[in-house]
């Protein structure tokens, strides 16, 4: 047998002796790690989380009486007793028969689904496809009439320009499908032609 073999039939012997201690060391000096210390939940969502059933990243779809889709996601949603349900950064789309789409986003609300409606606070942003672009803190919605309402002051831009309103209402005309928004309690509208030509 020559030097070449002999190596060769060494290194068959030797490196997987080696890789072997390499592993065995791996294991005998890793840390040991405490499970309940790597969980990635902070104390009160962990105490939220027990307290009540929740759901992460839910999305609901439907069709109301009249045909109007309506489709809403959330971040979170939990019980928050009967029939309502607290949830957190939500998105809804509503598409009308009449071809009118409506979306709306806040930061939290809350849901009753045997009442079919829904009351939306924090930063809402209301956008519909007619061109309007809306702000409020508070929106209340009826899934069943169709009808989105905001009781406190509305702020945001449209197609003739910027508007400011004390309260705001969008219903659907029954005939038509369409939807109008209704604004009352001090409107104030800058008109902006220039923006129309832009």
């Amino acid at each position: 047998m020559d030097g070449y073999s002999r190596l060769v039939a060494w290194l068959k012997v030797l490196l997987p002796l080696t890789a072997l201690a390499l592993l065995s060391m791996l294991f005998l000096l890793s840390r040991n790690v405490d499970p309940v210390a790597s969980i990635p939940f902070a104390e009160t969502e962990i105490q939220e989380r027990l307290r009540g059933q929740q759901i992460t990243a839910p999305f609901f779809s439907g069709t109301s009486k009249s045909g109007d889709r309506v489709s809403v996601s959330a971040g979170t949603m939990a019980t928050a007793g009967g029939a309502r349900n607290a949830a957190t950064d939500l998105a809804a789309h509503i598409d009308l028969t009449g071809g009118t789409r409506v979306i709306l986003f806040s930061d939290r609300g809350e849901f009753d689904m045997s009442a079919g409606a829904s009351l939306l606070e924090g930063n809402v942003v209301i956008t519909t496809s007619t061109g309007y672009k809306l702000n409020s803190e508070e929106l209340q919605t009826d899934f069943d009439a169709m009808t989105v309402t905001s009781p406190g002051p509305v702020s945001g831009t449209g197609l003739s320009g910027t508007l400011e309103a004390g309260n705001m209402r969008l219903e659907k005309q029954a005939d038509t499908g369409n939807a109008h928004l209704i604004f009352t309690n001090g409107v104030k509208l800058i008109y902006r032609p220039q923006e129309l030509e832009e």
